[in-house]
């Protein structure tokens, strides 16, 4: 099992936030235009407990895939979890959080997953996937800078 956590700090409420990221539609603004991410599935614009998003996307070495999550655990305002259904890896389970904090509010995004193939998945995650993720979060954290400010990088594993 692998664990990708990371934490940064935005300038604005944790509201601000928390409104940008409990519509599924905004996934497709801080997701790499390379990795040609589409959400399939129709989204309300609040999620919403129990939700199913079905995606496509490109993914390094293995092409265009199908991946779906479910939407779990939300404390409205504060917390969810998106959790594979199907796709890419064998687990996923992606915990989001915000919080208040001095002069603005923290983020914490903490993923535990796996992948498929034993030692090959292993190699793969050595040679692509890890730095794939890394990519992917440094992204993130550079789009939602530039919508929200700073973005400062507090923290990473074990945050």
């Amino acid at each position: 099992m692998y664990i990708l956590s990371q934490r940064h700090h935005f300038p604005v409420p944790p509201g601000v936030i928390w409104d940008f990221i409990q519509d599924p539609a905004n996934l497709d603004d801080i997701t790499p235009p390379d990795l040609r991410f589409t959400i399939v599935s129709e989204v309300p614009a609040i999620m919403y407990d129990g939700l199913i998003i079905e995606y496509r996307l490109q993914v390094p070495v293995f092409g265009k895939q199908s991946w779906v999550t479910e939407i779990k655990h939300i404390r409205p305002g504060q917390s969810f979890v998106d959790e594979q259904r199907l796709g890419p890896y064998r687990f996923w389970y992606h915990y989001h959080e915000v919080r208040p904090e001095e002069g603005g509010a923290a983020m914490l995004d903490r993923v535990h997953y796996r992948l498929p193939g034993g030692p090959l998945g292993s190699l793969l995650h050595q040679l692509i996937v890890r730095r794939t993720l890394a990519r992917i979060f440094e992204f993130r954290r550079q789009r939602l800078a530039t919508l929200f400010g700073a973005g400062d990088l507090l923290c990473v594993p074990p945050c």
